[in-house]
């Protein structure tokens, strides 16, 4: 029995898997300022803040749609197009989800989702999905999908 590869994430440190999945931020220690994605640099973004250390945090998983918009037109490389081969590339929709942390972090829509299916305003919570599959196996992405009202 030939088992599969298990699915690694697109970026590592973004986000975290399972059941109820997260977006990881850095938190400056000295002033609590939030960055997503997660930044290695020493220096605190915000420029009233000497800090220079930063903690790993996770965000929480919903949130309300502050813009969306659908891609028309397949981004160039690095991006990997989800589609079976000789399939017509499809478009997929886009969100800028606000978060109750004050953060606006911009990411895709779940498979099976689109514009239509969004509003602003409305609730959405964070799934993580397959975007393609390479020589390495599954890999994963976080994606915003709508909530049932």
């Amino acid at each position: 029995m030939t088992s599969s590869p298990p699915a690694t994430p697109v970026v590592e440190g973004w986000f975290t898997d399972g059941a109820e999945p997260a977006l990881i931020a850095a938190r400056c220690t000295a002033c609590g300022d939030l960055v997503f994605p997660p930044t290695a640099a020493a220096a605190c973004r915000n420029p009233r803040c000497a800090g220079e250390e930063h903690e790993a945090v996770a965000l929480s998983r919903r949130g309300r749609v502050w813009s969306c918009t659908d891609a028309q037109y397949q981004p160039p490389a690095p991006y990997v197009a989800p589609q079976t081969e000789g399939e017509p590339w499809r478009p997929f929709a886009l969100a800028a989800v606000e978060l109750p942390e004050g953060l606006v972090v911009l990411g895709q829509v779940a498979d099976g989702f689109g514009v239509g299916d969004l509003r602003v305003d409305s609730e959405v919570e964070l799934v993580v999905e397959v975007l393609h599959v390479d020589e390495s196996g599954p890999r994963t992405t976080y994606r915003w999908k709508p909530v049932a009202s």
